[in-house]
């Protein structure tokens, strides 16, 4: 369902229990949080076969705005103007080899400095060796300040030199945006089918999930 994006009734019922009961498991398994920490297992060992530490020191974090489905309710999507998006926004954080540490999922009219605040508190609460964090231009300002005294978190802001015109990669951004690209190329999180903002979170957390596993089953 996350890789080729189809509903849930549609897998075959001769490979599948019923869909009500593999819809329950999936419901249960995110609510009890099992989703989470399945997917904290596999980032450790992927960690550890890249030669790193278990747990991260540093963060990048950013965000997605993706088109909403027509399941979405008008509560929990929004416009955002700057990507001329109505839908959902989410933010991530990922370590610096770009794994999954939070997702965040909100409507698209949320500032990224207005969420990055709960995105970092709930990464500092979860992550208690994490102590840098990279982010972009849209982040500067009062978040900086504030995650250092509420969070000891430092922040730093990677600018774009204001006499380029012209792309660059700038750097660890690039980072979090290849992420996001491999969000993006599972279907399911193409854009925003989930009726509520937990479920549209578990999404990209079960993508990731199945990149990792891909990633850890390869030889050699």
């Amino acid at each position: 369902m996350i890789h080729n994006g189809c509903v849930w009734r549609a897998p075959p019922p001769a490979d599948f229990p019923p869909w009500r009961t593999v819809y329950g498991i999936y419901q249960r398994w995110n609510r009890r949080g099992a989703t989470l920490a399945l997917h904290d297992a596999l980032r450790g060992l992927a960690r550890q076969a890249a030669g790193r530490d278990i747990e991260p020191t540093a963060a990048v974090i950013d965000s997605q705005s993706v088109r909403a489905a027509p399941t979405v309710p008008k509560a929990s999507r929004g416009w955002d103007n700057a990507k001329k998006v109505n839908g959902r926004k989410r933010h991530i954080a990922v370590d610096t080899g770009g794994l999954l540490l939070e997702v965040l999922a909100t409507p698209a009219s949320v500032q990224d400095r207005d969420a990055a605040r709960p995105l970092l508190r709930n990464l500092s609460r979860a992550r208690r060796n994490l102590g840098l964090a990279w982010a972009g231009g849209g982040y500067a300002g009062k978040l900086v300040p504030w995650a250092d005294r509420r969070l000891h978190l430092t922040v730093q802001v990677a600018r774009r030199p204001d006499d380029l015109h012209a792309f660059t990669v700038l750097p660890r951004r690039w980072v979090v945006e290849r992420t996001l690209a491999w969000i993006t190329s599972y279907r399911r999180c193409a854009r925003g089918y989930e009726r509520f903002p937990a479920h549209h979170e578990a999404t990209v957390y079960w993508a990731m999930i199945t990149l990792m596993t891909r990633r850890l089953a390869r030889p050699g």
